[in-house]
């Protein structure tokens, strides 16, 4: 996995994008980063570790290739700015869900 600046994450994001754009999917992941590497053991997870700074870990993939950032709460305003017009710019092709199976069981019942 290759951790990237906010701006290249953005860049490569949006490769990942175009080259599934005909067929695949690109699966991106958002969870709380607290700047550990290694799990921390039960026994010892009764103290709690409070970072001076909260972060966020993005990290999409393709299935092939893996990229990731780290956002601090500093940051986090303009990122998501750059972040949802990435997201409304490629999201354009998504299929429709099927509404066939609402309509079987209205009228089996």
């Amino acid at each position: 996995m290759v951790l990237l600046e906010s701006e290249q994450f953005l860049t490569e994001l949006t490769r990942l994008f175009q080259k599934c754009r005909a067929s695949g999917s690109v699966f991106i992941t958002l969870k709380k980063y607290d700047g550990r590497t290694k799990p921390v053991p039960s026994k010892s997870h009764t103290e709690n570790f409070e970072p001076a700074d909260n972060k966020c870990l993005l990290r999409a993939t393709d299935g092939k290739r893996k990229i990731s950032t780290v956002v601090s709460s500093k940051e986090v305003n303009k990122f998501q700015m750059a972040y949802s017009n990435l997201l409304r710019a490629n999201m354009d092709g998504l299929k429709k869900k099927d509404k066939k199976s609402k309509t079987k069981k209205s009228s089996a019942a």
